[in-house]
């Protein structure tokens, strides 16, 4: 189906019409998206055309609850030295889910959720991934990273595809620090790959990404999907954490000055790229999560599938800050959200922390001094904080 035609007229359940009226506003979204290309300030009428009609159900999937978890064991062992051995089990389920309201797409999924769980450790950690496949379908899990060609998780090396009622074990060292994915490897990949075999998998550097890029006050995931509701093989629903438009609905709060840190990776499947776009501010990137791949001052960033980072900044103004794929089609079939910055220094914003409750050890083992990476957080503090009081002056107030 043409994906004009689906934004305008017809939603997709499976492979069921649901008729007409699947976002507000159609033409209007098409409109507002253009004249927001490179606007910050949007009223809350406006941000009410922005959304899929219908409400978003978190019955399937919260990615509410999804933007702010990681998952540093479903068991943890102390090896001893500083270091842990984290024990992770993932199931791969057929499930159908809804990606906007009213529409829903037969997934593949990981621990019945697209994207899967955010798996996080330290650097040096051992890993021990218990995948079982509940599936019909053979499945594997891939990850990013340095590991033996034995735990690769593709087909013919170790123990290849899993089949249905089958499992296995991967075991490696958690290696190097970054930003990883990870996603199904069996044939065809790109159909496995598409139907939600995917999350990532967060490697933190020795100390810790606070001690490297400073204490942030909120952690986001953020993976970038999109789905082919009719299986022609051409995306008809974009988002950022599967659902379409769900954080336009209800925007991420934050408060003003805040050190907000997003870890970015892009699983969209037909499309040969994505991209993140912030309105009325700019950020640093950090391509696949390090710290010499730098990218100062930056409002656009675009991703590869499998291509990953973390962009972070201070939102030096109170209001609504848009950030969207500035691929327009992207954004008016579901790839737009929200940042809600908050003035009043009063509000509690522990929110952004409660689900990263471990932190890496800020005293680490495994680090080398004479070849550890450049310590970056006064920098990046300093500048991030120096464009907000830049701001305020210029209004008339003091930093």
């Amino acid at each position: 189906m043409d994906r004009r035609r689906f934004l305008q007229g017809a939603g997709i359940a499976g492979s069921a019409a649901l008729g007409a009226g699947l976002f507000a506003g159609s033409e209007e979204i098409a409109g507002l998206a253009q004249q927001f290309a490179g606007e910050g300030n949007v009223t809350d009428s406006d941000i009410a055309q922005l959304r899929a009609v219908g409400e978003t159900s978190t019955d399937d999937f919260d990615p509410y609850s999804y933007v702010r978890e990681f998952n540093w064991g479903d068991e943890i062992e102390d090896l001893g030295d500083g270091r842990k051995r984290r024990i992770f089990r993932i199931d791969a389920l057929d499930k159908e889910i809804e990606v906007a309201p009213g529409v829903t797409f037969p997934a593949w999924a990981y621990n019945g959720q697209v994207p899967g769980p955010t798996l996080r450790a330290n650097e040096g950690d051992e890993i021990r991934v218990e995948f079982s496949n509940a599936s019909e379908h053979p499945h594997t899990i891939h990850f990013h990273g340095i590991h033996r060609p034995e735990m690769d998780g593709v087909p013919g090396l170790g123990d290849g595809m899993i089949d249905t009622g089958d499992s296995t074990v991967y075991e490696f060292t958690a290696e190097p620090y970054g930003t990883h994915v990870y996603h199904c490897h069996s044939t065809p990949l790109k159909k496995h790959v598409h139907k939600g075999l995917y999350g990532m998998f967060v490697v933190d550097p020795p100390g810790g990404y606070d001690e490297a890029l400073g204490e942030a006050d909120h952690e986001f995931v953020m993976v970038m999907n999109a789905f082919d509701t009719d299986q022609d093989g051409d995306n008809e629903i974009y988002a950022v954490n599967t659902k379409a438009f769900c954080y336009a609905e209800k925007p991420l709060q934050v408060r003003q000055d805040d050190l907000v840190r997003v870890y970015l990776a892009n699983a969209t499947e037909f499309d040969a790229v994505n991209s993140f776009h912030l309105h009325a501010h700019f950020f640093d990137y950090y391509d696949t999560g390090r710290l010499e791949n730098r990218r100062t001052w930056i409002d656009t960033v675009s991703q590869v599938q499998a291509q990953r980072g973390i962009l972070q900044f201070r939102p030096p103004h109170e209001g609504k800050l848009m950030f969207h794929a500035h691929q327009s089609e992207f954004a008016e079939l579901g790839w737009l959200s929200f940042f809600d910055v908050a003035s009043d220094p009063s509000i509690d914003s522990s929110e952004g922390r409660a689900r990263s409750s471990e932190k890496g050890p800020a005293d680490s083992q495994y680090r080398d001094d004479e070849t550890a990476e450049p310590d970056v957080a006064d920098d990046v503090d300093d500048r991030t904080r120096r464009a907000g009081h830049q701001v305020k002056r210029e209004a008339g107030g003091s930093p």
